[in-house]
């Protein structure tokens, strides 16, 4: 079915809906949120084989650390586990895993997971799954501001050579721009994601929830992508 289609080089993914679709049927969150991460690993393979380059997920904002203790403990200890046991499959098909957020308030054992992931995977070419951990849009380029007034201090670079290429380079990861965003569940809103990547995306919002957001939901969402005009901030 893609054969035919125009595919975005760049896809990013809000996983909302997982608490709701939990609820829904009469269970905890935690197990929306297991479900979700079991969703998220067979979803992004299928995603890289359709020819999308990179794919980044929201995997849990700088924000979440408000819930409560247990939930966030229980997301802490799911990642490390499920990130161990989902880089194998990744490595396997070739795929590249990076990882994009402050490492601080973040656990020592999820760090860790997070760098042998990475060195892990580095030198594959098959594409690029970006997981946004303890992440915010505002945050990355509060960061990017600082390393860059640094940088400009130390005289690693000038300050007429400061444009939007530059700042690209500065963030968590160089990687294109985004060409289109999906959040599930409904909610019609970016919450704090990829601020700057997300300038000329095109933005989806279906209704279900990302557990039940399968291959075929994406490959619908495709079909919603090809049906749009893309202008990048022309005026026609």
């Amino acid at each position: 079915m893609t054969e035919q289609l125009k595919i975005p080089t760049h896809v990013a993914i809000i996983m909302d809906g997982n608490g709701r679709w939990a609820t829904s049927r009469g269970l905890s969150r935690s197990m929306g949120h297991k479900a979700g991460s079991e969703n998220l690993e067979k979803l992004a393979r299928y995603i890289i084989k359709q020819g999308v380059k990179v794919l980044s997920v929201y995997a849990f904002s700088t924000e979440n650390f408000k819930r409560s203790d247990e939930e966030v403990d229980y997301l802490m200890n799911l990642f490390t586990t499920r990130f161990k046991k989902d880089a194998k499959k990744y490595n396997k098909e070739n795929i590249k895993v990076v990882f994009s957020g402050r490492d601080y308030p973040l656990r020592a054992d999820v760090i860790k997971t997070m760098q042998e992931i990475t060195e892990l995977t580095k030198n594959n070419t098959g594409g690029t799954i970006n997981i946004c951990l303890n992440y915010g849009g505002q945050a990355e380029i509060t960061d990017v501001v600082l390393k860059i007034v640094k940088d400009t201090k130390s005289g690693l670079i000038e300050e007429k050579n400061i444009n939007e290429k530059l700042i690209n380079k500065y963030l968590y990861q160089d990687l294109p721009p985004i060409d289109f965003l999906i959040r599930t569940s409904g909610e019609k809103r970016v919450s704090n994601f990829m601020l700057w990547q997300l300038s000329y995306a095109e933005l989806y919002f279906p209704e279900i929830h990302f557990p039940d957001f399968n291959n075929k939901a994406f490959d619908d969402a495709l079909l919603v992508f090809n049906r749009r005009e893309r202008r990048f901030g022309g005026v026609k």
